[in-house]
């Protein structure tokens, strides 16, 4: 089969597409995908620089979405069947296919296209869990959280879904990025100059603690969602209120350095590192979040923006299209 293969560190580059990869065998509990789509994370970027450490040579991607081609006895006694439209998240999902773990499928509703099912698999629940759960219910509804780069793919999603939730939202974005942020529903937007071949926003430009203490006449939020990383470290703590939440998921502009604790005394403020699969613990925690956010699609409450999309054999354009920041909502593989 056709696969996207790592095979040591490095840039865009270092994504190989091979066409004789090796067909994933089913394992007992488990199902073959024939993937349609793949969906083009971060982290993927992160996986292939070996900032997060993997065992080489491995098929690149962790999101993807498809058709059922094969199925295990012990899934098929779950009610699975050949021809299910679903989408998941595993590794390997940059290949023709994929063997997944029966627990892992989301089912694909009928009225959700497989591209959009396939967007939300990360970012989608990525945002669900960062503005439902992460703040370990420091905020409450009524009271303001600051979201960094809402014009980018997991922040339009968590801006929208802060909002459902009832909390104030206060969006960062770019001045070329300005109209996707205007369509999300944020209460204030803080708009900065770019960054040239990045992807994310000069937070120099803007004094943007000035501002959120503006916009919460001095008392600063309750919640921080970041996923900038090193360029927004200073200004998610200072931005916090009395007993808030610096919530760091991303390293956009790179790795967070390490802090003394004591720096959160000023505000007995917190800070937390989460990941996705810490907030997806079991089959009903999945589930449970993957139909919250595709009922609020059919709903029409939430919308998703697919940027574009590449042709696997094109790999290393579409991780260098996201690390130039160049996306204004998902960008995925066509498979």
């Amino acid at each position: 089969m056709t696969a996207v293969v790592v095979r040591e560190p490095g840039d865009a580059s270092a994504l190989l597409v091979e066409k004789d990869f090796p067909t994933p065998e089913m394992k007992p509990g488990g199902v073959i995908v024939k993937n349609e789509f793949a969906g083009i994370n971060f982290i993927d970027t992160y996986h292939r620089k070996g900032l997060y450490p993997r065992d080489y040579p491995f098929v690149g991607g962790q999101e993807g979405g498809g058709i059922v081609a094969s199925v295990s006895d012990e899934a098929a006694a779950q009610g699975i069947k050949e021809g299910d439209r679903v989408a998941y998240s595993v590794f390997g999902s940059y290949a023709e296919y994929t063997a997944v773990p029966a627990a892992k499928l989301l089912p694909v509703p009928d009225g959700v296209g497989i591209d959009v099912a396939t967007s939300c698999v990360v970012q989608g629940l990525t945002a669900h869990y960062l503005t439902t759960s992460a703040h370990a219910d420091l905020i409450k509804p009524g009271e303001w959280t600051l979201i960094h780069g809402v014009s980018g793919g997991t922040c339009q999603w968590a801006a929208q879904m802060a909002k459902l939730r009832g909390q104030k939202v206060i969006g960062t974005c770019a001045k070329g990025k300005r109209d996707i942020a205007e369509k999300l529903g944020c209460d204030e937007l803080i708009v900065l100059d770019e960054v040239p071949g990045t992807s994310y926003e000069d937070y120099e430009s803007v004094d943007v603690v000035a501002r959120v203490m503006e916009i919460t006449e001095g008392e600063g939020v309750k919640s921080v969602v970041d996923g900038i990383g090193k360029s927004t470290m200073d200004i998610s703590i200072n931005s916090l209120a009395r007993r808030g939440i610096f919530i760091s998921f991303g390293n956009a502009s790179g790795a967070v350095p390490a802090f003394p604790v004591l720096r959160l005394i000023g505000k007995s403020a917190y800070v937390t590192r989460p990941k996705l699969l810490d907030y997806t613990t079991n089959r009903e925690e999945l589930v449970g979040r993957a139909d919250e956010i595709f009922g609020w699609l059919m709903d029409g409450k939430l919308s998703v923006a697919v940027d574009t999309t590449f042709p696997l054999e094109q790999a290393a354009a579409g991780h260098e299209y996201l690390e130039a920041g160049k996306s204004k909502g998902k960008v995925l593989y066509t498979i």
